[in-house]
């Protein structure tokens, strides 16, 4: 038990029915290729491992540092971004990897660290609308850029050869194939950031963060410089931001403005962060879960019903699965309603 409260930082989920829930999770993610089968499957538990990593930095920002940012996405594609073009450009070998990683990290800090500076000192929404604008013009800037970032189309790579779904390795009886080594390099790597992460918001900075969430004025009355450990706050985000594009565009193996730069992946971040629970770090975990399978296997499951309902009146046309965004947005207004403090906040609540 000692062993696991070092893991976890001291942070154990704190209640039975969470900690069932996130066993559940980590359990359906470690074991995704042996108990789910055929590659959609393994594509979603992909999804929600980089998933988990990208809103456990937006919550990072947004639930501990009180921080409202819509540039987040901004940093997801300069790691995307990163990674692609230097295998793209340096070819398919593991250095390419880390210069594009390397690359990608020090130019998320570097630009965090001046958004930050220039612009935390003002008011919290006209920060959010700084952050927006920049994001917008790092977007339309990868689209003009056609010559290195492949424009609209992005650009598509190839991985190093233990990566690439025709690599087989033995292993006694066992042949794992490069497709299941790459889903548990992004596994493992999700699992140490993520720990990381939880480690960061418990330390002393950690503390001071949330300090400066609940009363700023307080805080810097005691002596701390809150523009320094809000802009600290920020680079850590963008970092761990961009390491989850770079865990996306090694499992897509293409990367463009469509699946990391888009503003509707800053919504659903958000959605993550508001329905897991902010200022919990586990509410990533339940909320990039929840969300991924529901955007997944939503219109699945409506069209069953819907089939299901054919002799009867009105229930096919209101289970049609075309209409599965308006039933994905009634669950989330539901959710907020009921959780108004993040599923989380409710169990522990509940405890």
């Amino acid at each position: 038990m000692k062993i696991l409260a070092a893991i976890l930082s001291g942070d154990p989920p704190r209640g039975r029915a969470l900690t069932f829930l996130l066993l559940v999770i980590f359990i359906s993610l470690a074991f995704a290729p042996l108990l789910f089968h055929g590659s959609e499957s393994l594509n979603v538990a992909a999804k929600i491992c980089y998933f988990v990593v990208l809103a456990a930095s937006y919550d990072l920002l947004l639930g501990y540092t009180g921080i409202v940012s819509f540039a987040h996405t901004m940093f997801f594609g300069i790691g995307g971004y990163g990674a692609g073009l230097a295998l793209y450009g340096l070819g398919p070998s593991w250095s390419s990897i880390l210069i594009g990683t390397a690359a990608a990290l020090v130019f998320a800090i570097v630009l965090a660290l001046i958004v930050g500076l220039f612009s935390l000192r003002v008011r919290a929404i006209f920060f959010a609308m700084i952050t927006l604008a920049v994001a917008s013009a790092f977007s339309i800037l990868a689209s003009q850029l056609s010559a290195v970032t492949g424009g609209e189309d992005g650009r598509n790579f190839r991985l190093p050869e233990a990566l690439r779904p025709g690599f087989h390795l033995h292993v006694g009886p066992f042949t794992i194939n490069g497709r299941i080594i790459a889903y548990y390099l992004i596994f493992f790597a999700a699992l140490i950031l993520f720990l990381l992460m939880l480690r960061i918001v418990n330390s002393p900075f950690g503390r001071v963060l949330q300090a400066i969430r609940d009363n700023e004025f307080r805080a810097e009355a005691l002596g701390y410089r809150t523009v320094v450990y809000r802009s600290i706050g920020n680079c850590l985000a963008a970092a761990a931001a961009a390491l989850a594009g770079v865990l996306c565009a090694l499992w897509l193996r293409y990367t463009g403005p469509a699946v990391t730069l888009s503003f509707d992946i800053m919504l659903d971040i958000l959605l993550m962060v508001v329905i897991g629970g902010m200022g919990t770090l586990y509410g990533a975990v339940i909320g990039a879960a929840i969300f991924v399978l529901a955007e997944t296997y939503l219109q699945n499951v409506m069209a069953m019903i819907s089939h299901a309902t054919a002799g009867l009146p009105v229930l096919p046309l209101v289970f049609d699965p075309d209409r599965w965004l308006l039933w994905l947005g009634v669950l989330f207004v539901l959710s907020v309603y009921f959780f108004p403090f993040g599923i989380v906040g409710r169990l522990r609540a509940h405890r």
